[in-house]
């Protein structure tokens, strides 16, 4: 059995800032900022995004046939001319334990299968007389990026690849495994293959599946092999993604928690771009908009993986991340859901563990429009003590217990609701 989680995974995720291009200055660079700012409010993973195996590798684009650094038993090892801890054969491990020495987690990317360039030289997989060619599944190769083929789980040698790449990974001391190019296509049998490898391993490591849409009908298969799975495809700072957001939580909350947690993708909030898609630039998201997508996501439960670079973090930016209410909504309460649409009101509820109850009301239009929640569809008597938590301030219902908001294009108004 996986290990259980309780609660979605907070931290931090190179891609929307770095690409795949990420040194490892930059990566500690953040980690002592998450260390300094963000570790008392949960904030905890710092992981390497894609191709920190590649010496060349310069932005969000993929090199074409690219020169690899590979051990010889098809195991990626990170380039040192990024990584130079790495040199020496080191790996990652003394990176971990710089992430580990400020008390956070350190994860990787990886991609699904095994190198095209291992199966070219026919490497040998470690602690087997099988070679990477035996093994390999020419035909189910990465539609976006070719530097790794399948691997036929049908194959003596198979599930011994993927236990030696997880075991190096364990000797490095990783702690988060974000697998690429296992959700969509949805590749059961290397999933399951991985998710075995890190039990095997004897280490506790979480796995994170990319890309989305992950097919709904799997739900039960990825709560038994995966800690957090993707609804969407690469999310970034653009309005009508945020919008067809609410439409993916809608289809998922059902299976929120009981272990596993859907994932909305990264934040893309600060500074992003800067070797990424769409070029160096704050978050396209005006403020109002950003406290939209910091309330889906807490109110949903998606794991909170920020992507920018937060050492360039402004006072805004930081607010969002160390806003405790939030937060605590995301990692402790339960039953969230969407209540009710009313063409461009859309109203989320989630229970707390206190016996509170949080309220959102969203504007996802382009005019203004007065949401009113009668507080007795969501359980909610009258007398009961209201705070409005993005402005801090009391609230109301009024005499026939609904709660009435004006609320701009774009915008929410989020609510902790104590009963006497």
């Amino acid at each position: 059995m996986k290990a259980y989680l309780t609660k979605p995974p907070m931290g931090w995720n190179s891609w929307d800032c770095y690409g795949a291009s990420v040194t490892e200055e930059e990566v500690r660079r953040n980690a002592e900022y998450m260390a300094a700012n963000l570790k008392q409010f949960g904030w905890e993973y710092v992981v390497v995004d894609i191709q920190w195996y590649e010496p060349n590798a310069a932005g969000a684009d993929y090199n074409k046939n690219a020169e690899l650094i590979m051990d010889e038993y098809a195991r990626l090892l990170p380039a040192p001319n990024r990584f130079w801890s790495a040199e020496g054969g080191r790996g990652f491990q003394p990176l971990a334990d710089f992430v580990h020495s400020l008390g956070l987690k350190f994860g990787i990317h990886i991609l699904r299968g095994i190198p095209r360039q291992a199966v070219r030289q026919n490497s040998r997989i470690l602690g087997t007389t099988h070679t990477a060619a035996e093994i390999a599944d020419m035909g189910s190769v990465c539609l976006w990026n070719d530097d790794m083929c399948g691997v036929d789980m049908t194959r003596d040698g198979a599930q011994a690849y993927y236990d030696s790449i997880v075991s190096l990974y364990a000797s490095w001391g990783v702690d988060f495994i974000k697998a690429d190019d296992m959700a969509r296509p949805y590749h059961k049998a290397e999933i399951e293959a991985l998710q075995r490898a890190i039990q095997n391993s004897g280490r506790q490591m979480l796995l994170s599946l990319s890309p989305g849409e992950a097919p709904l009908k799997e739900a039960l298969h990825l709560h038994e092999n995966a800690h957090m799975w993707r609804m969407t495809d690469d999310f970034w700072d653009s309005w009508e993604q945020l919008r067809k957001m609410f439409d993916y939580c809608r289809d998922w909350f059902a299976y929120v928690g009981r272990g596993g947690f859907p994932d909305c993708d990264m934040l893309p909030l600060g500074r992003i771009g800067i070797r990424s898609h769409g070029g160096d630039r704050r978050t396209r998201f005006t403020k109002e908009e950003q406290k939209v997508l910091f309330t889906l996501w807490c109110m949903f439960r998606s794991p909170l993986m920020f992507g920018g670079d937060m050492t360039d973090n402004d006072a805004f930016t930081l607010s969002l991340m160390q806003n405790e209410t939030l937060i605590k909504i995301n990692q402790q309460s339960y039953a969230g859901r969407e209540v009710y649409r009313r063409g461009n009101e859309i109203v989320w509820a989630a229970n707390g563990r206190d016996g509170e109850t949080y309220v959102a009301q969203f504007n996802v239009g382009e005019e203004p429009l007065t949401a009113a929640t009668d507080l007795a569809f969501v359980g909610i008597g009258s007398g009961a003590v209201i705070r409005e938590v993005w402005e801090d301030r009391a609230a109301e219902p009024d005499e026939e217990n609904v709660l009435r908001s004006a609320l701009m294009p774009h915008s929410v108004k989020l609510f902790e609701i104590k009963p006497f």
